[in-house]
């Protein structure tokens, strides 16, 4: 693959001119944010990374250093703005962190913001190579996984010790030549890619190397891939945060963090200190809404046979146990300004261990249940396999002792 002259400037027709009908031996590449994301920005998923992390304070660090970075961004370089969002965010960390929330956090993200003409073409070539400025430990195990990437080429970053330092190793950001740089290097022994696909003027070093290059316009309004097109379901850990964090997002969570403090006490108090039949509606004056489906069954009492029940929760968040219980008239703090309380059938008598099936069988068809009740839909993961696919191990914790020892 050699070098073409990139000194004219060339335009490039639009993304919705490429054919993708008998792609299947292309090769294509493409470019990350604004191209195969509808979104442009890529300050939400360092948002997000930082805060899964680092917490509000590190989030609130990549706050206040967005404006430099986009001022260096937008009038100086990008590399120059994108570098100061690296540090903010990676300064300190250790690696196997950042890698573990850009495999169970960042692909729920990633997934729902899919551009669908970028999506219809680069799914339909047999060979994927995605080039972006973003550092390759955020989108390579999302890209690979999920969409099928052969290759991810795209920013190192610098680590000491297993912490990341902030800073980026050789060639730098990959933006403008430095991405046409790395695109000669990848494919110097095959030929050239087929297609290219980009969003921006620094795009074009690396699109004119291609056989054909097209642009995605910027387009926010487009309708995003709906997740049953993607070639597997996304697995993900919920994470805490339910959407992406826009600078004026971030703001509000960090302003609020102080505030909703003060409320948490107040819900504590009220919920330890009032009788129960107050509770209800001290939660209702301090913004707490509780809601309770189908019909509790009725607590134990010896004295009529009545016998205890056991509640299987969701475990969606560690509070599934106060709020169940406040739903059945103990006096357990509520901390949430919402909760929703669904009480499903009683497992039939033929479905338990009583009646000969196997535990596993029977949590395999509780969970069928919840998931049901909670539009998800099951996997057949193991534990090991959930593991995998979320923390990057087999969830077993080697022993210090055992590890001094050997």
């Amino acid at each position: 693959m050699s070098k073409v002259d990139e000194s004219s400037p060339r335009t490039f027709p639009t993304i919705n001119q490429c054919k993708s009908i008998g792609r299947d031996k292309d090769t294509v590449v493409a470019d990350f944010d604004g191209t195969l994301l509808r979104g442009r920005s890529s300050f939400p998923y360092f948002a997000l990374v930082a805060f899964e992390v680092g917490g509000v304070l590190r989030l609130l660090f990549l706050l206040l250093a967005s404006p430099l970075a986009g001022l260096l961004y937008y009038c100086i370089s990008e590399s120059a703005g994108i570098r100061v969002l690296i540090f903010a965010t990676f300064a300190g960390m250790r690696v196997s962190d950042i890698e573990s929330v850009a495999r169970a956090v960042l692909p729920k993200f990633y997934s729902s913001d899919l551009h669908p003409e970028s999506w219809r073409v680069f799914s339909s070539c047999g060979k994927r190579c995605v080039l972006t400025a973003n550092p390759k430990i955020m989108v390579e195990a999302f890209l690979k996984e999920y969409l099928g990437a052969d290759l991810v080429l795209g920013t190192e970053i610098s680590a000491y010790k297993g912490r990341a330092t902030g800073l980026v190793t050789g060639p730098g950001i990959l933006v403008g030549h430095n991405k046409a740089d790395a695109l000669l290097k990848a494919f110097r022994n095959t030929s050239t890619p087929d297609i290219g696909l980009g969003d921006r003027k620094t795009d074009y070093p690396f699109m004119k190397l291609c056989k054909e290059s097209y642009v995605v316009p910027a387009n926010p309004e487009v309708e995003a891939v709906s997740h049953d097109k993607l070639p597997k379901p996304i697995i993900f850990h919920d994470g805490r945060l339910v959407q992406k964090p826009s600078p004026l997002m971030a703001l509000l969570t960090i302003l609020w963090i102080p505030v909703g403090f003060v409320l948490a006490c107040l819900r504590i108090a009220a919920g330890a200190l009032l009788p129960m039949p107050l509770v209800y509606y001290a939660f209702w004056a301090l913004g707490v809404r509780v809601t309770v489906k189908g019909t509790p069954p009725p607590p134990a009492r010896k004295s009529t046979g009545q016998t205890g029940v056991l509640f299987i929760c969701s475990h969606r968040t560690l509070l599934d146990p106060i709020f169940l219980s406040t739903a059945l008239g103990r006096p357990i703090p509520a901390v949430t300004p919402a909760y929703e309380v669904t009480f499903l059938n009683k497992l039939p008598q033929e479905l338990t261990c009583s009646s000969g099936k196997s535990s596993h069988d029977v949590a395999n068809y509780i969970q069928r249940m919840i998931a049901s009740t909670l539009s998800y839909e099951c996997t057949n993961f193991t534990r090991k396999d959930k593991y995998r696919a979320l923390a990057g191990n087999d969830g077993v914790v080697v022993e210090k002792t055992k590890l001094a020892a050997n």
